[in-house]
C-alpha cells in the first residue's frame, strides 16, 4: 500500500499541477523559442524513420541533456543496429530496463536476430519480450524450434492466417515447413489461395514455387486473367486444379455468376472436394458483394477448407436469407478462436432461440450478458432486461491521481502528446497501464481527464470490468454547444456523441488519413458542402477544427444524412463513415427487411461494420445516461428494409 508524507505530497501536487500546465505552456514555449529542443526531437525522429543514420547522429549530438534521452538514444541506436555490437545494445536493454522504449529497441533487435538466424540469442532475448505482437517474431521462433528438430506444423497453420502480416519472416517459415515436410500440398495450396484471397500477387508466386515451380506462371495467369483460366476449364493434375480454383475465386469478385456458371459447366473435371472448395472460392466474394445466391453458394462448398474471414462471411450470407439453421451449422464449423468470440456467441444463440432450443439460448446470452459492448447488450435484451448504466466504482482520490503524476512513463507520455506526437504518447501510455490494478486505472483516467487527454481517459477506464466508472467511459465535453445544435436540428445528441466517441475520441485536433477533421471528423469537400448548403457564408477550411464550426457542420451532416436514409441510425452511421450512397447499395440487395442488427454485421467493409455497431452500443449508453431510464440497443438499430 501506498504511504504519503506531507512532503511526498506536496511534490505529487506540484508535479501534477505543471503537467496540467502542459499543452498550454507547450503554446507559451514555442512563441519564445524555448523548446527549440523539441523540434530538434521530431526531426530525430523523422530521420531515425528514414534510416538516415548520420543525420541521426547529428542531430542527437544537440540533444545530450533532452528531457527523454531514451529515446534519443534509442533512435540513434536504430539506424545502425545491424552494425552495432552486441555489448552496446545489451548495455541500453540494460539501462532503460522495464520501459516501452526499451521493449521497442528488443523487438527491432530480435527482427534482426531471427533474419541472421542467431537462434541462441534469439532464444534467449524472446521471452523477455513483454508485448509479444510481432507476428513475424512469432514467426522466427518456430523457424528456431524446427532448426532443433521440433514439430511446429499445427502452432504455425493457427498463425498464419492472415497474409498481411506476415512479411519476410513467415515466407521463410514457410520455406522450412515445406522443405522440412511439415507443410504438405494441401497445406502450401491453401496459403497459395489465402494469398490470392487478399491480392497479394507476389506471395502468390512465391508460394506457388515451393510447391510446384513449373506453375508459377499458370497461377500468376489466374489471378491476373481469371476470365482466360475459367473458360478454359480445369486442366489435368492437381496443381492445374488449384489455378482453377484461384480464377474461380478471382473471377467471382468482379462477376459471382459468370464464375458460378464456369463452375457449373467444368466441375465435373474436378473432384468432389475440390468441388466444394471451388464454391467457396465463389461463395467469399459473393458475399463481400452481397449477392443473393452467396448462401446457396456456401451450402455447396461444405467441407471445404476456410479462411477466418471465409467461416464469418459463411455466416453472414446465412444471416442476410433469414437461414437460422446454416447460421448454427457455419458457426459450428468455425475454428474455436472465432466461435468464442462474443459476436458470433451471441448469433448462436440465437439460431439456437429461433430452432426452439430457448433454454441453451438463454445459458449463452446470459455469459455474455455483462460485456459491455454491441453483442453484451444484445445479449440483456435477449435476457429480457433492458440496458443501463452500472453502478459507478468510487471516485479516486487525490492521492491515487497523484501516484499518476509522478509515473515516469504517464510523464512522457503526457510530454508527447503535448508535441502531437500521439503514437509515442499512446504507447508510452498503454505500457504503463500493463501492470495497473483497476482502482489505478480509474486513477490514470482521472489523471488524463484533468490533462484533457480524453482519448486515453475513455481507453484507460474501457479497460476496467469490476469497477466501472461511465461518467469516464462516456464524456460530453462542449456539452452546451452539442445541445443548442442538436435541438435546433431535432436529432438524438446521444447519438452525436456516440459517434463521436467512435469518430476522434475527443481528440480535439484529429486527422485522419484520408484528412478527416476535428472532433466530427470531417472531410474538406464535406464541409465545404454542408456549409453552402446552411448558407454559413464565412465559412473558410481552416475553420473546420474550430470545436462550434466543427459541430455545427457536422450534426447538420448527421442531420441530412439521416433524413435522406429514413431516419434510420443505422444506415446513417454507416454512410457518415462510408459515404451515403454504400448503405443505399447495401440495403438495396436485402431480400426483405431484416433488423438492424444483422444488416450492421453483414456490412461488407469491416471497419464500416465495427463503426456502426460501435457509434450505436455507445448512443445507447449515453441515452441511459442522459435520461437516466433504461435502454434498447434493438429499438435504436430498428428495421433495415431494401428500397
Amino acid at each position: 500500500m501506498l504511504k504519503f508524507t506531507v512532503k511526498s505530497i506536496a511534490r505529487i501536487a506540484l508535479a501534477a499541477a505543471a503537467l496540467v500546465l502542459l499543452p498550454a505552456a507547450h503554446a507559451q514555449f514555442k512563441q519564445t523559442g524555448l523548446f527549440g529542443e523539441d523540434e530538434d526531437f521530431i526531426a530525430l525522429r523523422d530521420a531515425a524513420r528514414n534510416d538516415d543514420a548520420e543525420k541521426t547522429d547529428r542531430i542527437a549530438s544537440r540533444l545530450s541533456n533532452y528531457a527523454i534521452d531514451s529515446y534519443v538514444n534509442y533512435y540513434r541506436l536504430k539506424t545502425r543496429l545491424k552494425s552495432a555490437s552486441e555489448a552496446e545494445i545489451r548495455a541500453f536493454l540494460a539501462r532503460y530496463d522495464g520501459t516501452a522504449i526499451a521493449d521497442r529497441l528488443r523487438n527491432d533487435w530480435l527482427l534482426e536476430l531471427g533474419r541472421m538466424r542467431d537462434w541462441t540469442t534469439f532464444d534467449e532475448q524472446y521471452p523477455q519480450f513483454a508485448l509479444d505482437d510481432d507476428t513475424q517474431l512469432k514467426c522466427y521462433a518456430l523457424m528456431s524450434r524446427i532448426s532443433k528438430g521440433q514439430q511446429v506444423a499445427a502452432e504455425a497453420r493457427a498463425l498464419l492466417v492472415v497474409p498481411k502480416y506476415y512479411g519476410d519472416a513467415c515466407v521463410d517459415l514457410l520455406t522450412m515447413l515445406a522443405e522440412t515436410a511439415q507443410f504438405d500440398e494441401n497445406d502450401l495450396w491453401e496459403q497459395v489461395r489465402l494469398a490470392a484471397e487478399v491480392n497479394n500477387l507476389p506471395l502468390a508466386r512465391q508460394l506457388t514455387a515451393l510447391v510446384d515451380l513449373t506453375m508459377v506462371e499458370q497461377v500468376a495467369i489466374a489471378i491476373n486473367q481469371p476470365a482466360l483460366t475459367a473458360a478454359y476449364g480445369p486442366g489435368s493434375g492437381r496443381a492445374a486444379h488449384e489455378a482453377y480454383l484461384i480464377a474461380l475465386g478471382r473471377l467471382a469478385k468482379t462477376s459471382p455468376e459468370q464464375a458460378a456458371y464456369a463452375l457449373s459447366n467444368n466441375g465435373a473435371a474436378l473432384a468432389q472436394q475440390e468441388q466444394a472448395q471451388a464454391w467457396a472460392q465463389i461463395a467469399l466474394p459473393a458475399s463481400l458483394n452481397l449477392v443473393p445466391e452467396a448462401a446457396d453458394y456456401w451450402r455447396r462448398a461444405n467441407g471445404s477448407r476456410l479462411s477466418l474471414e471465409a467461416h464469418q462471411w459463411r455466416a453472414r450470407a446465412a444471416l442476410r436469407a433469414g437461414d437460422w439453421k446454416q447460421v448454427g451449422v457455419a458457426i459450428d464449423a468455425m475454428p474455436g478462436r472465432l466461435r468464442n468470440d462474443v459476436t458470433w456467441i451471441y448469433w448462436s444463440a440465437r439460431s439456437l432461440n429461433e430452432q426452439g432450443q430457448n433454454e441453451v439460448a438463454q445459458q449463452m446470452f446470459a455469459s455474455i450478458a455483462d460485456q459491455t459492448n454491441f453483442y453484451g447488450q444484445l445479449a440483456i435484451e435477449e435476457t429480457g432486461r433492458k440496458i443501463t448504466i452500472p453502478l459507478s466504482a468510487a471516485k479516486a482520490t487525490p492521492a491515487e491521481v497523484g501516484a499518476m503524476a509522478v509515473n515516469a512513463g504517464l510523464r512522457r507520455a503526457l510530454k508527447f502528446f503535448a508535441m502531437n506526437l500521439r503514437f509515442e504518447g499512446t504507447r508510452e501510455w498503454n505500457w504503463e497501464l500493463r501492470r495497473m490494478s483497476e482502482r489505478q486505472h480509474l486513477a490514470a483516467a482521472e489523471f488524463a481527464r484533468q490533462n484533457n487527454v480524453l482519448d486515453r481517459m475513455v481507453n484507460t477506464s474501457d479497460r476496467t470490468r469490476t469497477e466501472v466508472d461511465f461518467e469516464q467511459r462516456f464524456p460530453t465535453p462542449f456539452r452546451d454547444i452539442m445541445h443548442v445544435n442538436t435541438q435546433r436540428l431535432g436529432i438524438d445528441m446521444a447519438w452525436v456523441y456516440g459517434l463521436i466517441r467512435q469518430e476522434s475520441r475527443f481528440i480535439m485536433d484529429a486527422r485522419s488519413h484520408v484528412g478527416a477533421s476535428g472532433l466530427m471528423q470531417i472531410m474538406p469537400a464535406t464541409a465545404k458542402w454542408v456549409a453552402n448548403k446552411i448558407g454559413f457564408g464565412n465559412f473558410v477550411p481552416g475553420r473546420v477544427n474550430e470545436i462550434d464550426t466543427n459541430i455545427l457542420l457536422g450534426t447538420n451532416y448527421l442531420n441530412i444524412v439521416l433524413g435522406d436514409l429514413d431516419g434510420s441510425q443505422a444506415l446513417a452511421s454507416a454512410a457518415y463513415n462510408a459515404g451515403p450512397n454504400r448503405p443505399r447499395a447495401w440495403r438495396a440487395t436485402l431480400p426483405g427487411p431484416v433488423e438492424g442488427a444483422i444488416f450492421a454485421e453483414t456490412i461488407p467493409f469491416s471497419e464500416t461494420r465495427g463503426y456502426v455497431k460501435n457509434v450505436l452500443s455507445n448512443a445507447t449508453y449515453y441515452a441511459a445516461l442522459f435520461d437516466g431510464q433504461p435502454q434498447s440497443l434493438k429499438a435504436r438499430l430498428g428495421t433495415v428494409a431494401p428500397k
